[in-house]
């Protein structure tokens, strides 16, 4: 595809069929011919109020137990992105759909606060960001992952945030204080050195500049970062895990962690629609060596979906398994302070 003939800005160049709904939405020509409405580059933003933020995650092959999630869609349009799939849920598109029709939930810390006044709580680490990214670009403006932040501050109580933005230094004072109580990880995904390929991959993320940038000041501020090289597509990036893991060490990364690419439900669709678009000379390439990692698939479900298969596999979990031992071999991540949870009086509620 020549690239001035994209939309810019977006990952997915379609919409795609919702799986829940009969008919599809179209925008009606002048002469009578239903065209898509691809070209509404804009993003609308819809407010959204549920009874609760927390949420108990059932899942084997998931490493925590609740999640917390601000925002649903994002704006950061990352092509391969494993939560598309639940914008359907909500009467959206897997495609350009999550990208433009954000949905932000405006009481979250109060609802957070709520969760934490229960009797019934029991303290457990909360995954700030278990399917959308909590510092997407409106965050800037409506600051509901810092507003969670600091209820998470307040009654000291562990989190943990995954994010591909530097926005997330904008909180560093909220930060500090919770990695000194022993209370906060924060999770930066990298995807590739190639700011090219990154852009088309992920195109309203923060730059790999300012995501080293990012790991480098949070280390030198002793809050503890773990570095996602997330995910790996064979064929596009895989060749990079031995490079990013030396380069995030060096900067104070305290460990690495990596998944492979995830093409669940409709997003198969999208993916492929885009590689062969943007990198039609690789395209069968990249396509049959995530059918192999899948055993045949482009995705493997159930609780098996994370064990991956053949030849290309056994070489990311090498150059990983490498890498990983020659960086950061003996270097430990402090583990969480359970014990300092405090729900503050209604007295000094009233000051």
């Amino acid at each position: 595809m020549n690239m001035k003939q994209k939309i810019r800005g977006r990952g997915s160049q379609i919409q795609v069929k919702n799986k829940f709904f009969r008919n599809e939405y179209t925008v009606e020509h002048i002469e009578g011919v239903d065209i898509s409405d691809i070209q509404n580059t804009k993003t609308q933003y819809t407010a959204e109020h549920p009874k609760k933020i927390v949420n108990k995650i059932y899942s084997p092959v998931v490493p925590f137990m609740y999640s917390m999630n601000p925002y649903q869609g994002c704006e950061h349009g990352c092509i391969y992105c494993y939560a598309r799939e639940s914008h359907q849920y909500w009467g959206y598109g897997a495609g350009l759909d999550f990208e433009r029709k954000i949905i932000y939930k405006p009481k979250a810390p109060q609802l957070l606060e709520k969760q934490f006044n229960n009797k019934k709580w029991i303290v457990s680490p909360i995954m700030l960001s278990g399917n959308t990214d909590c510092y997407q670009p409106i965050e800037k403006k409506l600051k509901l992952t810092r507003g969670l932040l600091k209820v998470c501050l307040k009654y000291k109580h562990p989190v943990s945030i995954l994010t591909k933005n530097a926005l997330v230094l904008r909180d560093l004072d909220i930060l500090i204080p919770l990695a000194k109580l022993k209370l906060v990880r924060v999770g930066i995904s990298i995807t590739s050195f190639d700011n090219k390929l990154r852009s088309v991959l992920e195109p309203r993320t923060t730059s790999v500049q300012k995501k080293l940038k990012a790991v480098e000041l949070l280390s030198k501020n002793n809050v503890p970062v773990i570095v996602m090289v997330a995910p790996i597509i064979p064929g596009l990036n895989s060749h990079e895990i031995p490079n990013i893991v030396k380069k995030v060490a060096k900067l104070g990364a305290l460990a690495v962690g990596y998944t492979t690419v995830r093409l669940n439900g409709e997003i198969a669709e999208i993916f492929e629609n885009w590689i062969r678009e943007t990198y039609p000379d690789r395209a069968n390439k990249v396509m049959n060596q995530i059918k192999e990692i899948n055993g045949g698939n482009l995705y493997s479900k159930g609780k098996n979906r994370m064990k991956l298969h053949g030849e290309t596999s056994f070489m990311i979990k090498h150059l990983f398994r490498v890498a990983r031992n020659k960086y950061l071999k003996g270097i430990e991540i402090p583990e969480y302070d359970l014990t300092t949870f405090h729900r503050p009086s209604n007295q000094l509620r009233l000051f």
